[in-house]
């Protein structure tokens, strides 16, 4: 998601590449700001990601235990409790496939039924990162595959243990948190 300058308009002018990796590629953007004036920004690219909610009941059910993992992530000093969650393959996988094999390799649970939320721009102010969050049920047993790098322990807590641990600080994860709190209140009991 990439914006180059239209002819007298914000955008892109110039991309400087720093370094390209794995995960993600950064660059050193030339940039015309809405004023006119340019500068050189940061620039992250990531290719994407989806994250999902696994219920274990239904999503009319007054409080459906959830699925959490808790994942030792190395930037964030330790483990944090998350939503499972994962990029697409390099071969442009479907963001709702991604969800779904990334629900299954996390915690071993296949989704029968699996609804897309909304999409969130993780920090705008340097990287084009988007994640797409669903809402999955009807979870029946699948295969848990773990990558080499992957340190996770699947959770099972109440729906509403889920919002109070995002209201107490327990769950600090913005993916997480956007997903529970989206589920919450326009999904799971939320004003129609």
């Amino acid at each position: 998601m990439t914006h180059v300058a239209p002819p007298d308009g914000p955008g892109r002018l110039h991309r400087q590449p720093v370094h390209k990796g794995r995960i993600v590629d950064l660059s050193i953007d030339t940039v015309r700001f809405p004023d006119g004036s340019t500068g050189e920004l940061e620039f992250i690219r990531h290719r994407g990601a989806s994250a999902v909610l696994p219920l274990l009941g239904a999503p009319e059910d007054a409080d459906p235990v959830v699925l959490l993992v808790r994942q030792y992530r190395y930037a964030a000093g330790g483990y944090v409790y998350e939503v499972p969650a994962g990029m697409p393959d390099r071969n442009g996988e479907p963001w709702e496939d991604c969800a779904r094999r990334e629900l299954e390799e996390e915690t071993g649970q296949r989704a029968g039924s699996l609804q897309y939320l909304t999409r969130i721009f993780t920090t705008p102010g340097f990287t084009d990162e988007v994640i797409r969050l669903y809402l999955a049920w009807d979870l029946e047993a699948g295969n848990r595959q773990l990558d080499h790098d992957e340190f996770v322990e699947v959770v099972r807590v109440p729906f509403s243990q889920a919002v109070e641990w995002v209201r107490d600080g327990t769950i600090v994860d913005c993916k997480s948190i956007a997903t529970i709190l989206y589920a919450a209140q326009f999904v799971l009991g939320g004003p129609a």
